[in-house]
């Protein structure tokens, strides 16, 4: 695992993936949003209300799919102390916010003409606004201290423990009296739903997974330079004191 800490191996990795991340996300984001609002029947009782499930569901399971990689990231590198997996957990944690935000916008424009409401202390709707709060708090963690190794460490103990929220989201119109719909299309018995709507949300789904990606190696290269560009400001300054006459 140790090879993948280097962040020039890490570049030149980035560099052969990017071109393709970037063509998939046009593509399907592009063919998924034509055929979901424009070509997708509406549904039979939200009529065409459901189609904001083309940007909802996405956003929703990439806010937890993220977090659960800057979990595992964060692990690996307080574990193997792993350069890249700490700047790939950093990176990953406005990109996921932003879709949690997205997901719970979404939700509440939904919420609006299904449930009269903008807004209930659902438990979907509470969890998944919790999980929000930690990804504000996994970026604040970063900003809160000069010594950049203890705001990763820091970070990486939240993300870790912050976890926990993942299956809660997951589960909790399950475990609780919720109105919010049950999951529809990952179950046991398969996705209910209908074809005519279930490709293009897949589309959406693999289309936002590769923005993610797209974003996410712009970042991380920009946090390589700055890290690379603040080593050598330290090393000329270290020069420098070394070349000034002791007194």
């Amino acid at each position: 695992m140790h090879r993948f800490a280097n962040p020039t191996r890490f570049l030149r990795l980035t560099s052969a993936v990017l071109p393709f991340a970037v063509v998939i996300a046009a593509v399907c984001i592009g063919t998924g949003l034509v055929w979901g609002l424009v070509f997708a029947p509406p549904d039979y009782q939200q009529g065409d209300t459901v189609r904001i499930m083309f940007i909802h569901v996405p956003s929703a399971m990439m806010s937890q799919g993220i977090y659960m990689g800057m979990a595992i990231s964060s692990a690996i590198a307080l574990i193997w102390k792993h350069a890249v997996a700490d700047m790939i957990a950093k990176a990953s944690a406005p990109i996921g916010a932003t879709f949690c935000f997205l997901c719970l916008l979404t939700g509440s424009l939904w919420g609006k003409p299904m449930w009269g409401t903008w807004w209930v202390w659902d438990a979907r709707l509470t969890s998944v606004l919790i999980q929000f709060f930690i990804y504000i708090g996994y970026m604040a963690l970063w900003q809160a201290f000069e010594d950049e190794a203890k705001a990763a460490i820091a970070a990486a103990i939240l993300a870790i423990v912050g976890v926990v929220m993942v299956p809660i989201i997951r589960f909790s119109v399950d475990w609780w009296n919720t109105l919010h719909q049950g999951a529809t299309l990952i179950t046991m018995e398969g996705p209910k739903v209908d074809n005519s709507m279930l490709w293009p949300l897949l589309l959406m789904i693999v289309g936002f997974f590769a923005y993610y990606v797209v974003v996410l190696i712009y970042r991380v290269r920009g946090e390589i330079h700055a890290r690379r560009s603040r080593m050598m400001r330290m090393a000329q300054a270290s020069r420098h004191a070394a070349m000034q006459p002791a007194e």
